[in-house]
């Protein structure tokens, strides 16, 4: 498939119903088409990874494009400069979570970049660090705990950011990595205390809401030992 006969194929199936259902969810919905993530995950599954064509997909500019391009990407192909640009680029959280989950936290530069880009201060750029920093931890099953310690004084650091995009990610990055196992679950819960002693209502409700998954039962039956 080429990249003109994707976007013909996206493009006959826009739905506008969908469009303002992403808008409520805070999507943002320039260039968007209304297409859902099954449909979009059963097209990269025909598509094959091709990563010269993830990058003209890109460059189309449009929503689904972009997410559809993260899907097929190759990820020992992606490079820093790439990652960069594309970070650039978000406009909207879920661009940003799928090209972080799909694609990023797969390269070999996923830790580094989860650092770098939780410094800036541009909102998606450093919803992209944490968000990396929740990937990392869900999906890089063989990565030993010690490799995540410096994620937590960047959350202790950033904790008060309260964009709400931001904020959402940080809590997330805190959750992941206290489920990823019982020794980085005591390192959770010590970031916990400190964000709870902090007369900061954003830092506060990130700690309470990671407070609540960590200690319900059921996740710490999960944990792995």
């Amino acid at each position: 498939m080429t990249k003109d006969t994707i976007i013909a194929t996206l493009l006959s199936l826009r739905n506008e119903t969908n469009v303002r259902g992403m808008k409520r969810f805070g999507i943002c919905i320039e260039n968007a088409i209304g297409i859902s993530m099954p449909e979009l995950r059963k097209m990269a599954s025909g598509i094959g990874k091709n990563h010269t064509l993830a990058f003209e997909l890109w460059q189309t500019g449009y929503h689904e494009a972009r997410i559809l391009a993260s899907m097929i990407d190759e990820c020992k192909k992606v490079t820093p400069i790439q990652m960069d640009a594309w970070v650039k680029d978000f406009n909207s959280w879920d661009v940003c979570d799928q090209c972080c989950g799909n694609l990023f936290r797969y390269t070999a530069f996923g830790y580094d970049k989860a650092i770098e880009w939780a410094h800036s201060e541009i909102e998606y750029t450093r919803r992209a660090g944490f968000v990396m920093m929740a990937s990392l931890a869900i999906g890089d099953k063989k990565a030993d705990d010690e490799k995540f310690l410096t994620f937590f004084s960047i959350i202790l650091q950033y904790a008060d950011d309260e964009r709400n995009f931001v904020k959402k990610a940080v809590n997330w990055a805190l959750r992941q990595m206290g489920k990823r196992s019982f020794y980085l679950r005591d390192q959770a819960l010590e970031c916990i205390e400190i964000l709870l002693k902090r007369n900061n209502k954003t830092s506060q409700w990130i700690a309470k809401d990671a407070l609540r998954e960590l200690k319900d039962e059921k996740i710490i039956n999960r944990i792995k030992r």
